[in-house]
């Protein structure tokens, strides 16, 4: 190949990497702004309104060891395509307009995403092995951003479009689809070979590090969207107003993208990631803290700071994973366990939050109980953030 043709595949590449990241998130996102819509029109209660979103996490979470199977059988690429592909169609199928399709493409999305968030540190690793940190902030930058542009908007292009719920969330599928075209160019190569001979699956769950690195993401997971489900509702009951609490939770995602833009290139040179982990914990307590202490006084501040650790955060959690194993199967088999157990914590989270806050008429007690978590998140931090490698991250397959 040529050097313009290098250059044109490699920007290919590129693109086809910020495309697919732009839609882990979307498909999730953009059902909260539409959620008393869609509860409206197909006469569901608030558990079945929340149930939406709930079947996708738990997908995230229950089937992330399928990746790896996938990944081997048919490569990191192909994978990563029929993610997209299938995403597409789950989206569509959940706009079908029925409550037996709405869970069922909801569950298809989930699987979907559960294979894509799975498989894209293995790709980042497969193809810029010598620039781990750079690209992972630029696919995390894109998940984060994907996830902001659907949440905000969702209403505004319902508004404009004169289209109902399931049009517009069925509009997912456009940038899924386009993924896909953009990344079919890598889909096409053969498959890069698997690496070592498979180690059993068991060799992996012996090591400390899987399950450090493993609890890191699941307690950074799990301080995220305890935030990400109750923080308006808690800004509210605070007095401040609807619409305010709504831009609050804007402002959170804006610095959640600055984090992603920045903290992995400057952790990704690093040896160890310790400082960095424990920056953004601190952080994410000193977030919490304001929110609990002084809610009303400078609520900016709290949501500004908070976003910036769990940006940093949900960055360093993939960072690691990516940097901790030798090669991209075994990344993807370590992204497997740990983006497995972190989703299913991450589900129980707001469920867990707001049963506290049932029972206890307020929510001094849920905001201790987020401070507990993210204090365990700044203690798996330090362990994970060391720079100790996995052994016997070969492979997901094993011959138990």
């Amino acid at each position: 190949m040529t050097d313009r043709g290098l250059r044109v595949s490699r920007i290919l590449l590129i693109a086809g990497l910020i495309l697919a990241s732009l839609n882990l998130r979307p498909a999730l996102a953009g059902v909260s702004p539409v959620l008393s819509e869609i509860m409206s029109d197909l006469g569901l209660s608030a558990a079945g309104g929340g149930a939406i979103t709930t079947v996708m996490v738990v997908c995230l979470g229950v089937l992330a060891p399928l990746a790896p199977l996938l990944a081997r059988r048919f490569g990191l690429d192909r994978t990563l395509l029929a993610g997209l592909l299938i995403l597409a169609a789950g989206v569509v199928l959940r706009a079908a307009g029925n409550v037996p399709a709405l869970y069922a493409g909801a569950a298809v999305a989930g699987t979907a995403i559960a294979i894509m968030n799975v498989v894209m540190p293995g790709v980042v690793k497969q193809h810029f092995p010598a620039q781990v940190g750079l690209f992972t902030s630029v696919y995390v930058s894109g998940l984060v951003l994907g996830a902001a542009i659907a949440s905000g908007l969702t209403v505004p292009l319902e508004h404009a479009t004169g289209y109902g719920w399931r049009e517009v969330t069925a509009m997912a599928a456009i940038p899924a689809c386009a993924a896909a075209v953009l990344w079919l160019p890598q889909a096409l190569w053969p498959p890069a070979p698997a690496g070592n001979a498979p180690r059993p699956f068991r060799a992996l769950l012996r090591t400390r590090v899987t399950w450090s690195v493993t609890a890191y993401m699941g307690l950074q997971s799990l301080t995220f969207y305890i935030m990400l489900a109750w923080i308006p509702t808690i800004f509210r009951d605070a007095g401040l107003p609807a619409d305010q609490a709504g831009y609050l939770l804007g402002l959170t995602n804006l610095a959640q993208i600055a984090a992603t833009l920045t903290v992995p290139v400057i952790a990704g040179r690093a040896r160890s990631q310790v400082p960095h982990v424990t920056a953004a914990a601190l952080l994410t307590i000193v977030g919490y803290a304001g929110v609990l202490v002084a809610p009303t006084a400078v609520p900016w501040l709290w949501m500004t700071v908070l976003g910036l650790g769990q940006g940093a955060s949900i960055a360093l959690a993939l960072l690691i994973i990516a940097l901790r194993a030798p090669d991209p199967t075994s990344v993807t088999a370590l992204s497997a366990v740990a983006q497995s157990a972190g989703y299913v914590l991450a589900a129980l989270g707001p469920f867990l939050v707001g049963a506290l806050h049932q029972s206890s008429g307020g929510w001094t007690l849920p905001l201790l109980a987020g401070l507990g978590a993210c204090s365990l998140q700044l203690v798996a931090g330090f362990l994970a953030g060391r720079p100790v490698p996995v052994a016997g991250a070969e492979d997901l397959v094993s011959t138990r």
